[in-house]
């Protein structure tokens, strides 16, 4: 399949995630495109043409809105587009391309946007009536600007979303807090290194010990029942990310990232009771073809991330109910205020002893000048408090996000915003 036809058929696939029809080509012509297809995938949309695309979506699609939801470090605007309904009973997020220099994702939610909101198909129409799919398109306007990993402040976003010491981290955390996803899919691209980490499609889940029993189990059958397999039906290899593998076995060997590091957005989604899933779609040529054509490559890395994001799309159709019930049951395990809370681990490395708190504080107290310099990321974190007699505040562990209170405030956490006073009840 040439590389026109390949760029006309992924993008619609999203449109086929209940098993319905392709756009017809009145469709196609009437809808808006990008600079990637525009180009035929010689180059990416630029930041102009970003602007342009989703002013015309936002005028001629049906139940798209859009909005702005922060500022970059370098005053780029930051965005949220919902495609569905704002009331709708389940929430999808899909945060694209929070590196600057990995910019397939944003190609990919970019003409997702479009499918879905130019479709006519009844049954899509459904789906967005009882779902509601949420786009930041460009989570590092700035990075991508540059080209570079990082803001224009050198802050990887993806180490940040504790601290919320950047802008965009800021703005995240915000739509987290206040739409509550179920599911979070966040779209990356890797390096490979041969031939241990070689996969054309990586994949992973929440791995901090702190997320719920049914809120992790959700998170790894998105990845290993419908993702990955999504990926391998179009021809591309997938694995587990963070793990090398023998080429000649297949079998792990080392793991050299995709620890349980809560500051890291599949983490902090678990932590705050959403299904996550972080993927990574491979930059390096794997062809004579990808090598004598960038364009080739870079087709290749957006049909991977489109083939992911149906995935995900057909998972909350048919897991709906499920979805629902394990990140309810999730929250309404933090209002119980019970349980262990771990400030080390993963899912496949034990906590050492000292990392296990099994009777935890029932609250953190905050002195007034504490509470002034984390007020902001708190609120931001959706953690609430209440006035102590002294003039400080006092953080309950009874929270919907009860694990989250200890991350923050405890001295045993990594990754803390300040040492809170721990209090017995």
């Amino acid at each position: 399949m040439g590389r026109l036809a390949r760029s006309a058929v992924v993008p619609l696939a999203v449109c086929a995630l209940l098993a319905a029809p392709m756009a017809s080509a009145q469709e196609r012509t009437a809808a808006p495109t990008t600079g990637f297809e525009q180009s035929d995938g010689s180059r990416w949309t630029t930041p102009e043409e970003e602007s342009e695309f989703l002013r015309a979506v936002d005028e001629a699609g049906r139940n798209v809105s859009i909005e702005q939801i922060g500022a970059s470090t370098q005053d780029r605007p930051l965005r949220l587009v919902r495609v569905g309904a704002p009331s709708a009973r389940t929430t999808v997020l899909f945060t694209c391309s929070q590196h600057g220099d990995e910019p397939s994702g944003r190609e990919a939610c970019l003409s997702s946007i479009r499918d879905l909101g130019f479709s006519e198909d009844p049954a899509v129409r459904q789906f967005l009536r009882t779902t509601s799919v949420l786009f930041v398109p460009n989570a590092n306007p700035d990075g991508n600007v540059a080209d570079t990993r990082e803001n224009a402040n050198g802050v990887d976003i993806n180490r940040d979303h504790l601290a919320l010491k950047s802008p965009e981290a800021r703005a995240l955390a915000k739509v987290l807090r206040d739409e509550q996803p179920d599911v979070v899919h966040d779209l990356h691209e890797y390096g490979a290194k041969p031939p241990y980490y070689v996969k054309d499609f990586l994949a992973l889940w929440p791995r901090n010990l702190n997320t719920a029993e049914g809120v992790h189990g959700e998170s790894e059958r998105l990845s290993e029942e419908y993702v990955r397999p999504a990926v391998e039906d179009i021809g591309f290899s997938t694995g587990v990310y963070g793990i090398w593998t023998d080429p000649e076995t297949g079998e792990p060997i080392k793991q050299v990232a995709g620890d349980g590091q809560e500051r890291i957005l599949r983490n902090t989604t678990g932590v705050k009771n959403a299904i996550g899933l972080l993927v990574e779609t491979r930059v390096d040529p794997l062809t004579e073809e990808e090598q004598a054509d960038p364009a080739v490559n870079n087709h290749r890395r957006v049909d991977s991330q489109l083939a992911g994001i149906t995935a995900t799309l057909r998972m909350m159709s048919e897991r709906r109910d499920e979805i629902a019930t394990a990140t309810t049951q999730a929250r309404l395990a933090g209002l119980r205020d019970q349980g262990p809370v771990y400030f080390g681990g993963a899912d496949n490395e034990p906590p050492a002893p000292e990392k296990v708190d099994e009777n935890p504080p029932c609250a953190y107290r905050l002195t007034a000048d504490q509470f002034g310099e984390v007020r902001d990321e708190l609120d931001l974190h959706g953690v609430r408090s209440v006035p102590a007699p002294d003039g400080g505040r006092v953080v309950p562990m009874r929270q919907e996000a009860r694990s989250l209170v200890a991350l923050l405030l405890d001295s045993r956490a990594e990754f803390r915003l300040t040492d809170g006073q721990p209090l017995s009840c």
